[in-house]
């Protein structure tokens, strides 16, 4: 069963693909504005205060690079994706990870160079100096201290939906492992959107999609 959805599911983020290398640039321009305006709109995210944003591929993807412009002209704490392999990966652990690290300004934003994927990313040299979502400074090799800090809202890609807002991503997994991760601690977004990154014709609107609400438990014990 786990091999036939498996298989299931690489056939459809490879026609995904190819339907998104067909999307005119000007659709997709178009359907980024549209969920940004609504998701800036959205009083999940004015309330937020601490905030993670994907950050987008060349191609294919909603571009993330407004809602970042506005999450730190409003004030909020913003945390951007890095990815990494870990030396010496504990029972249960993937051998590649996600971290959320501190985006300090469009400056800092601008500066950021591009991954094997084409994704803007920070440094390793600069990680010394990023706060991480948990809390603490730079990378954390796996390691979910409890803390009080973590996130109000997690902004993720996703490559398709379906009708109760199931996600299918890249396929990596790292999205996956980090919301475990943020289980595992003492506070998890009460909300998570993940604008959807799929082909849709030119002239129909694309929204942020979905709205996640979690656990009572896993959410911010300070009502936020």
């Amino acid at each position: 069963m786990a091999a036939s959805l498996a298989a299931v599911k690489k056939e459809l983020r490879k026609k995904i693909r190819h339907m998104l290398k067909e999307l005119p640039e000007a659709a997709a321009a178009s359907q980024t504005t549209n969920a940004t305006k609504t998701l800036l709109s959205m009083p999940e995210y004015q309330a937020a205060r601490r905030i993670s944003v994907y950050l987008s591929m060349p191609g294919g993807e909603i571009s993330t690079r407004d809602i970042v412009r506005d999450a730190l002209d409003q004030g909020k704490k913003v945390f951007v994706p890095y990815t990494y392999n870990l030396q010496n990966p504990k029972a249960g652990q993937p051998k590649s990870i996600m971290d959320m690290v501190a985006l300090q300004s469009m400056e800092d934003f601008e500066s950021l160079e591009s991954d094997k994927w084409g994704i803007p990313t920070p440094s390793e040299d600069s990680l010394s100096s990023r706060a991480n979502c948990f809390g603490g400074t730079g990378i954390t090799n796996g390691e979910t201290p409890a803390t009080e800090h973590g996130l109000d809202l997690i902004v993720m890609p996703g490559m398709a939906f379906d009708s109760h807002f199931g996600r299918l991503g890249h396929g990596k997994g790292f999205y996956d492992y980090f919301l475990t991760r943020c289980h595992q601690g003492s506070r998890m977004p009460r909300h998570s959107w993940s604008l959807v990154d799929r082909a849709v014709s030119p002239t129909k609107r694309i929204r942020p999609y979905g709205l996640f609400r979690f656990p009572p438990r896993c959410r911010d014990n300070r009502g936020r």
